[in-house]
C-alpha cells in the first residue's frame, strides 16, 4: 500500500514538469493538469486440469498529462497492478511537441505504432484479452524512442514513424542499432479505415547481424452499430527471447518464420447490449509445427460512458496436440 500511495504522489508530481503524448486519457486539455486512469477487475475460470479460478485484476492505471506553454504537452502512466508487478512501474512517460498538426514529435516511452490491435487502447479492446499473433508478434510493446506523426481521426491518412531501441520498456539499448518502426492509416469513407505497418530491427544482445522484420495490414470498419476489425502479421528474422509475449504472457519458441491473423465482428444493440465474435490464428513455425487457433464468443454491456461489463468464453485449439485450456473471464472496467 505504502508503494502504491508513494506512486501515486509521485505521478502527480511529474503532472507539473514539461511532458507530453497521446493515449488513454484522451485528447490532451489547454486548462492545464488531466488526472485519468481506469481499473479492470477480473474473474477467469479456467478449464484446464485441474481446473483453476480466480479473481484478480487485468490492470490498474493511473496517468495524467496536460498542455505547457507554447505548442508542448506531456503524458505519464503508472501500471499498479500487483498481478501484472509486485511493484508499481512507469509504463508511458513521454513529451511531445504539437505545433504543427502534420509533424508532431513525441520522445520517450510509449507504444509501439506497430499495428491496429497494439495502438487500441487496453481500456478500448472489445475482447478482454488480445490476439495471440499480437502478443507473439509485436513485442515488445512498449520501448523508448522517438516517433514523428501526423494527421488524425478526421484526416485522409494518419502516420507514425519510430525509431527505437528495440529493447523494450524501461531498457537500455542493447546493441548499436535502432528499430525503425512504422504505420500509415488511410480514411476513404467515414466508415472505413485501412492501413500498414512495418518494423525493422536487431533486437539482440550486441548482435547487429541477426535483423527481424515484420509487416502487418489492417482493417476496420464501423458501419451504423455494426464494427469490424482484421489484421495480419508476418514476422520473420531474429528475435529477444526475453522481451515476454506483448504487454502480457510469454513469448514461446518462435520459428524463423511466424504469422497470423484475426477478425472480429461485434454489433451494438439499442440496450447497451454488444454481441462480439473474433477468430484468430497463429502459426510460430518452430520445430514443432505450433499452430494456435482461437475463438472468442463475448458479450459487452455498458452501464454509462465510462463503466462496462465483459463476458468471454475462449475456445483454444493448437495443433499438432491439443491442449485444455479454454477459459471463461469476466471483466468489470471503469474509467476515470
Amino acid at each position: 500500500m505504502k508503494k502504491i500511495i508513494i506512486s501515486i504522489i509521485t505521478v502527480i508530481s511529474l503532472a507539473g514538469m514539461k511532458v507530453s503524448a497521446q493515449g488513454c486519457g484522451g485528447p490532451v486539455s489547454d486548462e492545464g493538469l488531466k488526472m485519468f486512469g481506469f481499473l479492470q477487475a477480473q474473474y477467469e475460470y479456467q478449464m484446464t486440469d485441474p481446473a483453476k479460478n480466480s479473481f484478480t485484476f487485468e490492470r490498474a492505471r493511473i496517468g495524467a498529462q496536460g498542455a505547457i506553454p507554447y505548442d508542448f504537452s506531456y503524458y505519464v502512466v503508472l501500471e499498479l497492478s500487483p498481478f501484472i508487478s509486485p511493484n508499481p512501474y512507469l509504463l508511458d512517460a513521454f513529451i511531445s511537441y504539437n505545433r504543427y498538426s502534420w509533424a508532431r514529435v513525441s520522445m520517450g516511452s510509449f507504444k509501439t505504432p506497430f499495428g491496429l490491435e497494439t495502438n487500441t487502447a487496453c481500456n478500448d479492446l472489445i475482447t478482454v484479452y488480445r490476439t495471440a499473433a499480437t502478443l507473439q508478434m509485436v513485442a515488445p510493446f512498449r520501448d523508448l524512442g522517438m516517433v514523428l506523426m501526423g494527421g488524425n481521426d478526421n484526416t485522409f491518412m494518419t502516420y507514425q514513424f519510430a525509431i527505437m531501441n528495440g529493447s523494450g520498456l524501461g531498457r537500455f539499448d542493447n546493441n548499436t542499432k535502432k528499430d525503425i518502426v512504422g504505420r500509415v492509416v488511410f480514411k476513404p469513407l467515414d466508415f472505413l479505415r485501412f492501413g500498414a505497418s512495418f518494423r525493422y530491427g536487431y533486437p539482440s544482445l550486441n548482435n547487429t547481424t541477426d535483423s527481424r522484420t515484420t509487416f502487418g495490414a489492417e482493417l476496420k470498419a464501423n458501419y451504423k452499430n455494426f464494427k469490424l476489425m482484421a489484421e495480419y502479421i508476418n514476422d520473420k528474422g531474429n528475435y529477444n527471447r526475453d522481451l515476454g509475449g506483448g504487454c502480457s504472457g510469454n513469448l514461446i519458441e518462435l520459428g524463423d518464420k511466424r504469422s497470423g491473423y484475426y477478425a472480429t465482428l461485434a454489433y451494438m444493440t439499442k440496450w447497451n447490449v454488444e454481441p462480439v465474435f473474433r477468430f484468430d490464428n497463429f502459426t510460430s513455425g518452430n520445430v514443432d509445427d505450433y499452430v494456435e487457433n482461437n475463438m472468442t464468443f463475448g458479450v459487452n454491456y455498458y452501464f454509462n460512458d465510462w463503466t462496462r461489463l465483459q463476458l468471454n468464453y475462449v475456445y483454444r485449439t493448437e495443433e499438432l496436440i491439443e491442449m485444455q485450456n479454454d477459459e471463461v473471464v469476466v471483466q468489470l472496467q471503469v474509467k476515470f
